[in-house]
Order: structure tokens, then C-alpha cells, then sequence
């Protein structure tokens, strides 16, 4: 016998207890039936009545056909009442207890998980498979729980309990415990997720494929240098460079509790560009126009400057060469520029050039066409035939003060200056630097003259202007290399090999490669700076290279004209820092394939550690020669585009008929 709704009702099928007639029993089983088809398209709350025995096992509980279930289910009679409030909060059944007592063992024993793993993903394929599934015939019932499911009702918290009331013994909370575990796949969505409606899970039909630990690809984690992949590069790096390239903005992201591993900053990287992230809060508090020498986000401080330069070095480029003022230039400027030893280009170039050639900008278009688009022109100055040019990575100009300059006439009859000095100064981040390239008076016995041309250089130039001085308790205003932090003077000052020519000649010839110690003994700069008389507090590296004048234009041979002129080491470059071992020479030598004047290109490689700095003083904030670096990249193209029409020409021409 059924009720109108299709429930199966049975004898003593109401719950609650009941002392009336029979007559009332009725009035209660049709109030029953109309409660229960409203409280199933509701809340759905179905209670068992006669549980199975304890001697049934869990599989057939699970296996239990359609009408065997309603044969066990009895309805609950239920009064309306106005819809209440979802409770927030509710106590666990001890059913709930036991179910979650057992469902952390099985944690605990199948470590299905990394224990360090938080993520919500994660967290839900654990749960999946943690939860038993529910196959076979038990499907109906299954999509009536998992649509109740969605709902959250306080009745079903009442279910168990209720049904434990009836029992009366602890048989049947065994049972009702042993069906709890049974249906825990179908009644985790509501009864254990503390009260907030849940989807329930969904099992995949088949294993995941394990996940990869690292999912930035190699070309990213190359560029960014954050994984042990690139530990060979680090160490290649320091070793022939002395410096390693890299971002502390990566153990920034550790250490702040932004990132868990490698490979989550990996994925921030990724997901962004492969440029650091930066921080809102970051963006708020950063200053370009104020800021301390320690301040956090300073434009020059010691943050900044880690983040470029982790051991606080740069690399510089020092180079003179006396370009005799001839018209015609090099084809080819690399080997002067970009030497093969070491492996990498420098951070800043600066090029000094005595009896520059007519066109001084046709030369600028040139330097920066060799160096390319990574460079551009900081600075270029003049004075007569006298150039100075600044490149610098195109990344670096932003970390740069203002830059000055300032000449000094050494020769006052002459009209066309030919015989001077000329410097020029900036700040980088927090390092002063003065760059001054001299051209001193020539003559085999005038070494007095020359010394003359340096102590009216010191005092003449007047620099700085508006930069501040980094140190002014150790300047003195009668020298101005003492107001600055690295120093660097470089040019042809003409100073001679006091011994003849044979002499000369006979040492070159028993020493065909760098063992050019005994010519070094004759030399008036060396005896000079020994006694202290020029570039006092200066410091010169090491000399291995032949002498760098005079040679015939053209040819690896020095003066064969009737003046046989000595062979010497006109073309220097020397340098003094305020502190000691700031600057460390790596390389100096010359450039022998340049053979368009009678000098040789002298040029110098250097290490110099760069300190923070205070972002009040007058920047230069990133301004360039534009015109420059777009006329000498269109240049690179148009010469590469020539070649390869040149090989293309040359391959066809060199095929012909025989007839």
C-alpha cells in the first residue's frame, strides 16, 4: 500500500510517538503525505527505519535494488513552518566524528599528497580520493542526494541523531556508523562540509599525469637565472668576467613569503614578462626625486643597484687612439671595440680621440654602429681635434647624473687647438667619475714641457659644475682629479724611449712577442711616475703589447723615413680611484689590425665598484643621442644587407661557360 505520492507506507511508520485513536492516525498519514512530496522537492530528508542486520556486509548495503530501499525507508511527518534561517554554525554527530576520525587515518597512511601542497585543487583530488564511490543500482539514490546536496537544511543534522534515539541500543549505531561510512561519498557535499553548500566531487576516469615540478620553459629560466640550470653560467661568468648578472629580486620574492619555490617564481615570471614583477605597495612608496642612500625603492640606492649589479662592479672600456686627422676611416671597428678576450662586452665605453678625423660625426655614426642597438651616446664632447664619446648600455642611462665637461688649452699660439685636454664627468648611482683625455706636446727632450701640460690641466679644469662631490672632505681645489671618486686619463703624452733606435730595433727583434720588460726600463712616463713628478696618486697596468708609435701608414713596419723616429709608448691609460682596490685592471693592450694612421689604438678593460647613491641629485633620466643611434642602427642594417648582396654577387659571378 502506497501513498498518493508513490511512497510505500507501512505500519507504524510515523515517527513520532502516538496516543490517539485511530481516527487521528488517519488525519496524521494524509498530512504525512502531502508534508513528505513537499519536503522531497525541498530538503529531501529520508530516514531508514529497520537498518540491515549486523551481519550484512558493506557491499550488500550497496547493492540493495530500488524497492528493498523503500521497503527500509518509512517518511518523516513534518508541521509547516515558515523557511528558516541557515544555521551558520552546528555541533558534529558522532557519526561525523568517527567518519572524520577515519578519514584522516587514511590520510595520514596513503600520504596521497605532498603535505606542503595548500592549493584548492589539490585539496579536492584528495578529497575525491579519499571518498568511496558509489556504483551499481545505488545510482538513483545517488542523484537525489547530490541535488539535496546543494541545499543546506538543519533537519538533516537532526537524521542521525533521531535515528539513534529509536534504536535504543549500541547495535544500532554500529550500523547506522557502518552505513554513515557507506554513504560517505554521498553525504560529504552537506554533512561534513561545516554547514556550506558543496558540489559534490567528481572522480576522474583515469590517473592524473604526474605534474611536472618545473613549468617555466628552458628559455625562461635561462633568461631569469633562478634554477640550477644556469649554475654553469654563473660560475663561467665569475670566473672570466669577475661578475654575475643576475636579480636579487628573486630572493626578494622568497624572503617576503610572495613565492613557495623555483618554480612558483618561475610561473610569476612567466605569467608576467620576463622583467621582474613589481610590488603595488612598491610602486606607492618609490621616489624618483628624494630618497636616502639605504632607502627602499630608491631610484640610486643600494636596492637598485644590487638588482643590476650584484657584486657592485661594472665593466668599462677605455680606449685612446691619435687618428693623425686622416679622412679615411677603419672598415671595420670591432677588433678595436669588441675584443674576443674576454667574451663579453663591457657596461660603458669611452673613446678618446688626438687629431680627430674632419668629420666628427661620421666617426660618433660609426662607434655606434659597431657597438649596435644594446649601446647608446650618453655624451660626446669636443675641444679643437680633440673627441670624447660615452656610450653606455641603453638599460643604465636611467642611474646617471647630468654630465659635464670642461677643456684646457695647452697651446695658446696655435689656432687650431691640436694640444689640450678634455674632460668629462657624471655620477653613476652613487660613484663619481672623471674621464680626461690629453694630448700633450711632442718632442723626444721635452718631457719638462709635457709635465708642464699636466699640472695646468689639473688645476684648469673645472669640474665639477652642478653635480655634487661624493667626498668633498677629500677634495682639493688645486687638483681636480682629487674631487672625484674614479679617474680615468688616457691619450698620447708623447712621452719617448730615452735610447737610440738600433738599440731599440735589436730588443723587438730578440722579443718578436710580449716580453717588452728591458724597453720599459728606457721609458720617461714609468721614471716619471716613479719620482712622483706626474699623475701623482695614479696607477697604470701592466704593459705587454709592442709600442704604439710610429709606424707606416698601412704596414706592421714603425718609421722608415729619413727621421727614423724611435719606436714608444706615446698612447697611455692611467687611472687613480679615492679608494683602494675600487678599480682592478683585467686587460691592456693595443689594437695592431687598425693600420690607417701611424698611431696604434691603445685601449684598457676594467672592473670598478659602483656604490649606492641619493636620488637629490640632478639626473640626466635617460636622455641619449636619438638621432644618433637611429642613424647608426639603420647604418648596421644597410652594411649587412650590402655583404650579403656582395656574397650572393660573388657566388654567381665566379660561375662561367666554356664554349
Amino acid at each position: 500500500m502506497s501513498t498518493p505520492n508513490g511512497f510505500p507506507q507501512h505500519s507504524g511508520a510515523c515517527v513520532t510517538r502516538s496516543t490517539e485513536s485511530g481516527a487521528v492516525q488517519d488525519l496524521h498519514a494524509k498530512k504525512a503525505g502531502k508534508a513528505a512530496k513537499k519536503e522531497a522537492g525541498g530538503n529531501g530528508v529520508l530516514t531508514f527505519e529497520d537498518p540491515p542486520s549486523i551481519g550484512t556486509s558493506l557491499n550488500e548495503t550497496l547493492k540493495l535494488l530500488p524497492d528493498e530501499l523503500k521497503a527500509h525507508m518509512k517518511i518523516k511527518s513534518i508541521t509547516p513552518r515558515p523557511p528558516r534561517k541557515p544555521r551558520l554554525e552546528r555541533a558534529a554527530s558522532l557519526d561525523e566524528k568517527s567518519w572524520r576520525r577515519w578519514r584522516r587515518f587514511r590520510t595520514s597512511q596513503e600520504s596521497l599528497t605532498d603535505p606542503n601542497e595548500t592549493s584548492s585543487s589539490n585539496g579536492s583530488l584528495q578529497e575525491a580520493s579519499l571518498s568511496p564511490p558509489v556504483r551499481g543500482r545505488a545510482s538513483p539514490c545517488h542523484q537525489c542526494c547530490q541535488q539535496n546536496s546543494l541545499h543546506s537544511s538543519p533537519d538533516a543534522s537532526e537524521a542521525g541523531p533521531m535515528g539513534k534515539s529509536r534504536g535504543g541500543t549500541s547495535d544500532l549505531g554500529k550500523r547506522a556508523s557502518e552505513i554513515s561510512s557507506a554513504f560517505g561519498g554521498l553525504l560529504r557535499g552537506k554533512a561534513f562540509a561545516g554547514g556550506k553548500p558543496r558540489l559534490s566531487q567528481i572522480m576522474p576516469a583515469r590517473p592524473l599525469p604526474p605534474m611536472e615540478f618545473n613549468v617555466a620553459s628552458h628559455t625562461l629560466r635561462t633568461a631569469n637565472r633562478i634554477d640550477s640550470d644556469c649554475m654553469d653560467y654563473r660560475h663561467y661568468s665569475q670566473h672570466k668576467f669577475g661578475r654575475v648578472s643576475s636579480s636579487l629580486s628573486d630572493t626578494r620574492l622568497h624572503g617576503n613569503g610572495m613565492v613557495y619555490d623555483s618554480c612558483s617564481t618561475d610561473s610569476m615570471k612567466s605569467t608576467f614578462s620576463l622583467l621582474t614583477p613589481i610590488r603595488s605597495k612598491d610602486v606607492r612608496s618609490r621616489s624618483y626625486l628624494e630618497g636616502s642612500l639605504l632607502a627602499t625603492g630608491a631610484l640610486l640606492g643600494a636596492e637598485e643597484l644590487s638588482r643590476y649589479f650584484p657584486d657592485r662592479n661594472i665593466g668599462i672600456f677605455v680606449a685612446t687612439w691619435n687618428m693623425q686627422g686622416q679622412k679615411e676611416l677603419p672598415v671595420n671597428l670591432d677588433d678595436f671595440l669588441l675584443p674576443t678576450d674576454p667574451d663579453y662586452a663591457q657596461d660603458m665605453y669611452v673613446i678618446g680621440v688626438q687629431e680627430g678625423c674632419p668629420d666628427r660625426r661620421e666617426w660618433e655614426i660609426r662607434l655606434q654602429e659597431t657597438l649596435g642597438p644594446h649601446y647608446v651616446m650618453l655624451y660626446s664632447a669636443a675641444h679643437g681635434v680633440l673627441y670624447m664619446s660615452v656610450f653606455i648600455r641603453r638599460d643604465l642611462i636611467w642611474f646617471c647624473s647630468e654630465v659635464e665637461y670642461a677643456t684646457v688649452t695647452t697651446r695658446i699660439v696655435s689656432q687650431i687647438k691640436t694640444k689640450g685636454a678634455l674632460g668629462i664627468c657624471f655620477t653613476f648611482f652613487g660613484t663619481s667619475f672623471l674621464f680626461i683625455t690629453s694630448h700633450f706636446t711632442s718632442g723626444d727632450s721635452k718631457v719638462n714641457e709635457r709635465k708642464l701640460d699636466y699640472n695646468k690641466t689639473i688645476q684648469a679644469l673645472t669640474l665639477p659644475k652642478n653635480v655634487p662631490d661624493t667626498n668633498p672632505y677629500r677634495s682639493s681645489s688645486n687638483d681636480v682629479t682629487t674631487r672625484f671618486d674614479e679617474v680615468f686619463w688616457f691619450g698620447d703624452f708623447n712621452f719617448r724611449l730615452n735610447k737610440d733606435r738600433e738599440t731599440v730595433d735589436s730588443i723587438l727583434n730578440q722579443n718578436p712577442e710580449t716580453d717588452v720588460s728591458k724597453l720599459l726600463a728606457y721609458d720617461q712616463l714609468t721614471s716619471e711616475m716613479s719620482r712622483g713628478s706626474i699623475f701623482k696618486g695614479f696607477q697604470e697596468a701592466d704593459i705587454n703589447f709592442r709600442p704604439s708609435y710610429k709606424f707606416d701608414i698601412g704596414k706592421d713596419s714603425y718609421d722608415t723615413t729619413s727621421k727614423q723616429r724611435t719606436p714608444s709608448y706615446t698612447d697611455r691609460v692611467v687611472y687613480r680611484s679615492r679608494y683602494r682596490d675600487d678599480i682592478h685592471a683585467v686587460k691592456y693592450s693595443s689594437c695592431p689590425v687598425i693600420k690607417t694612421s701611424d698611431h696604434r689604438p691603445v685601449f684598457a678593460l676594467f672592473r670598478v665598484k659602483v656604490r649606492p647613491g641619493r636620488d637629490n641629485i640632478p639626473l640626466a633620466a635617460g636622455q641619449f643621442d636619438r638621432e644618433l643611434y637611429l642613424i647608426g642602427i639603420k647604418r648596421r642594417i644597410t652594411r649587412e644587407l650590402q655583404k650579403r648582396q656582395e656574397q650572393k654577387d660573388q657566388k654567381s659571378s665566379s660561375i662561367c661557360s666554356v664554349s
